[in-house]
């Protein structure tokens, strides 16, 4: 059996998944919203668009022949975002629901369906 990752949880199920759009709760970018590029339930841990931008340093390749310093985005703990409503605009707990037979996810503030 394959040892758990760092800072796994009992379940690898997160609130948010590939293309939401989240607003961050803490940190240095506390406030921001940007769409998830990544979600990794492994690690409990989401990539936002132009959140928590890290310099990485890349060797010259056939992609980069230059090499040099790059900005990328670092990942973020899942419980530092939360979901955006699509009504308000504000941040968001979700709620899972069965409409029409499927289990979608509701934000709880509006009532509205999220996907």
């Amino acid at each position: 059996m394959p040892l758990p990752s760092a800072g796994s949880h009992h379940n690898d199920k997160l609130h948010v998944k590939k293309g939401d759009t989240v607003i961050v709760l803490r940190g240095k970018d506390k406030g921001q919203t940007g769409k998830v590029l990544l979600a990794l339930p492994r690690d409990a841990r989401v990539v936002v668009e132009g959140i928590n931008m890290v310099t990485k340093h890349v060797k010259p390749s056939a992609s980069s022949p230059q090499g040099g310093i790059e900005k990328r985005e670092g990942a973020v703990h899942a419980s530092k975002v939360a979901l955006v409503d699509p009504e308000t605009g504000k941040a968001t707990r979700i709620r899972k629901q069965i409409v029409d037979g499927k289990k979608v996810r509701v934000a709880v503030g509006s009532g509205k369906v999220i996907d």
